[in-house]
């Protein structure tokens, strides 16, 4: 029976390593995704109003299609900075691409940022925006146990008109095979159901870990946009104002072309969570990473065991984007 890693955390797949910085004057902050070498990945967006960077390096028709750490971050375009920051140490390091002796590395850093600027923070930064210092403080914080909630690129998230968060799930499918994902959720659409205690991802809740509500009696549920008036009132309909940002990874022995239908498919565990999801304004991105340690069956069965992989990366999406808001709000 599928269970979850021995720490619920995407650092379950072995090779993976979270680093968070946060900068509370301003109430943002940063994650740095750090993989021990060069894995294999794709991405699929859905939402219509992404911000991020490096994209289009790792989709299956184009050259690279793998990455060396990921950043996620709050700050809207200016978070951007942060993967320029990770980028300048991994070279520094010499980890990334060598297309010639003597040249820098070339460290591909895929990025994705949520819009957090509308806060009570302070962001009067002028010409020094704080992502770039977050950037080098999130890689150099790197471990297997990280924050959840408000940490990291989570920290001024917001999931409808609540508090948003970061968090993160695993599942153990035996024979080696393991799946695990990470959300930043600051979604425009409610992670709640109408009772505004039990979470939608609740039927894939395992052992608890967002605080076990269950729904109690019959509920309306066909309102197509809850809490219209208040989202509208504070300024979150409109694009790139609201996404959810996501990272599924897994042990396996994939392509670039297998991420892709992995992150496709990891998709659905925004909506099996958030009510709407993908919207215009949102900006919801998958990221699918693969170390490639455990071999996949051969022949037709392989397909079976990436739909698999598939389907396990899109229930760990669902908790964690429950269990992040759980722990925000704790």
């Amino acid at each position: 029976m599928p269970h979850p890693g021995p720490r619920n955390l995407l650092t379950d797949i072995p090779g993976l390593l979270v680093g968070h910085a946060i900068d509370e004057r301003v109430d943002t902050g940063v994650t740095v995704i750090r993989t021990e070498r060069a894995w294999t990945a794709s991405v699929d967006i859905r939402g219509g109003g992404p911000g991020g960077r490096e994209s289009a390096a790792l989709e299956p028709e184009n050259m690279v299609g793998q990455l060396h750490a990921m950043v996620f971050s709050g700050g809207s375009v200016f978070g951007l900075g942060a993967a320029d920051a990770v980028t300048a140490a991994l070279s520094v390091q010499g980890v990334g691409l060598h297309l010639k002796a003597g040249a820098p590395a070339i460290p591909i850093v895929p990025a994705a940022v949520l819009h957090d600027l509308a806060n009570d923070g302070d962001k009067d930064w002028g010409l020094e925006p704080p992502y770039r210092r977050l950037g080098f403080e999130a890689l150099d914080n790197c471990g297997v146990d990280f924050a959840l909630g408000a940490a990291g690129a989570g920290r001024g998230a917001m999931a409808g008109v609540l508090q948003g968060g970061l968090g993160s799930a695993s599942l153990d499918l035996g024979d080696g095979l393991v799946v695990a994902a990470l959300v930043v959720a600051n979604p425009i659409g409610s992670v709640y159901m109408p009772d505004g205690e039990t979470f939608w991802a609740w039927p894939w809740e395992i052992e608890g870990e967002a605080g076990g509500a269950r729904p109690q009696g019959e509920q309306a549920c066909n309102d197509p946009m809850p809490e219209l008036s208040r989202l509208d009132s504070m300024g979150r309909l409109q694009a790139g104002a609201n996404t959810t940002l996501v990272v599924v990874a897994s042990n396996a022995q994939m392509s670039t072309a297998d991420c892709k239908r992995v992150a496709i498919m990891a998709q659905d565990g925004i909506a099996m969570a958030v009510r709407p999801a993908h919207l215009p304004f949102d900006g919801d991105t998958v990221f699918a990473l693969a170390s490639g340690e455990v071999e996949l069956s051969p022949g037709p069965r392989r397909q079976v065991d990436i739909g698999r992989i598939g389907s396990a990366a899109a229930t760990c999406v669902a908790r964690a984007i429950a269990r992040g808001v759980y722990e925000a709000r704790r």
